[in-house]
């Protein structure tokens, strides 16, 4: 998969709220399918699995069978891909900017 298909599904996972709420319950700590669904009782159980689905296709999530029980781990460098070549690169140049605005203020 070359890297904007990756980027394609990092996106569309992240585009929907209730998959956003699922990563930042992972972020907390490593949950069951089973927690997960206990979480979001206003959804079926398919319909948890499915946004878990789209989250691990986009490598968004992590999981670790352990006999009966799936583990869900959030896997946060996909993110900080998204975050590099998008963010980062405006990040710096503000704070180039207020590094120049402070030195300025102070006459240097």
């Amino acid at each position: 998969m070359n890297k904007e298909d990756k980027y394609d599904l990092i996106f569309k996972a992240l585009g929907d709220s209730r998959r956003r709420e699922i990563l930042d319950l992972l972020r907390e700590s490593a949950r069951t399918t089973g927690e997960l669904i206990e979480r979001f009782k206003q959804l079926d159980r398919c319909t948890v699995m499915q946004h878990l689905s789209v989250l691990e296709k986009a490598d968004l999530v992590i999981v670790k069978r352990e006999g009966r029980l799936r583990w869900n781990y959030i896997n946060p460098l996909p993110i900080k891909e998204l975050h590099d070549r998008w963010i980062g690169v405006y990040a710096d140049s503000a704070v180039d900017l207020l590094a120049r605005m402070k030195r300025e203020i102070e006459g240097y």
